[in-house]
């Protein structure tokens, strides 16, 4: 993986191809693997990154004095596309819906479009089930850890309160183990992630922010689930109506991590969204 320092510490990424920066972002014990079925299948002349965010499986831990809180996240991701000189990025946000306050926070000058999949928006922090199990890692002692080992046993990773509500297909052990290894070998590694699980939540903040989105004057596409049991499909139809020039696309028979479950269907909607062609509903 290629790497580049910005003032948290060092981010690992992925990139393939060359043209229009596309960037996709990821949510919690999750990395860039997350995207892999789908980057078979979307055309070229893009240049696709996906850095591993501090949210538990990056494989390097962040400077112990790194921010992150909300606003603190928002900061590393725009540090991000700067310390790369990404410009008119087209941002792809899934599960972790923090970075959609860029706007709100005023640090989305070198994003020029959305693609949003399921996250969380408005009032759902933390989202379902699993938000509200991953709330208690900070207050259960060595709950991480625990977590990052159930998360490995498949009957337990299946149970709603785990992953049963996020993917309707089971995850694949190959891809949990990855995910799942920066946390249980590294300490620090479980550090970020409580640092971040661990901040306060001002749900009429994250509401106002999410809000903020009105004046977000690119493009968007908006590639909700229609049958999502965590992130809510109205909350997809809502940004939708929200964001000046969006335009959402419902996927079937898919729950908030829609690019393992229809990873076809994503990819059309998304090839179509980024050469500029008719998105139609899915």
């Amino acid at each position: 993986m290629a790497v580049v320092e910005i003032p948290a510490g060092r981010i690992h990424y992925e990139e393939r191809g060359e043209g229009p920066a596309v960037v996709f972002l990821h949510g919690l014990l999750m990395n860039h693997t997350l995207w892999d079925q789908v980057l078979e299948l979307l055309p070229a002349g893009f240049r696709y990154v996906l850095p591993d965010l501090p949210l538990g499986a990056h494989p390097e831990p962040l400077r112990a004095d790194a921010d992150l809180s909300m606003r603190g996240m928002n900061q590393l991701v725009a540090d991000f596309l700067e310390a790369l000189d990404l410009r008119d990025v087209t941002l792809v946000h899934s599960d972790w819906g923090g970075a959609l306050f860029l706007t709100a926070y005023g640090l989305d000058e070198r994003v020029g479009r959305l693609i949003v999949l399921p996250c969380e928006a408005f009032d759902n922090f933390p989202p379902g089930l699993p938000g509200k199990t991953a709330k208690l890692l900070p207050i259960l002692p060595g709950g991480v850890l625990l977590a990052l080992k159930q998360f490995r046993i498949g009957w337990i990773r299946r149970s709603p309160l785990m992953f049963g509500w996020m993917a309707r297909k089971p995850l694949p052990d190959e891809l949990v183990h990855g995910w799942t290894e920066p946390g249980l070998r590294d300490k620090r590694i479980r550090r970020d992630l409580l640092g971040y699980a661990g901040i306060d939540i001002d749900k009429n903040a994250y509401i106002a922010n999410t809000e903020a989105l009105r004046g977000f004057s690119g493009d968007a596409l908006i590639l909700w689930s229609a049958q999502d049991k965590v992130m809510p499909p109205e909350h997809g139809r809502r940004l939708a109506e929200l964001i000046p020039n969006a335009r959402l696309v419902e996927i079937d028979d898919a729950y908030v991590l829609s690019m393992l479950d229809q990873p076809r269907a994503v990819a059309a909607a998304m090839s179509a969204f980024l050469t500029g062609a008719a998105v139609e509903h899915a």
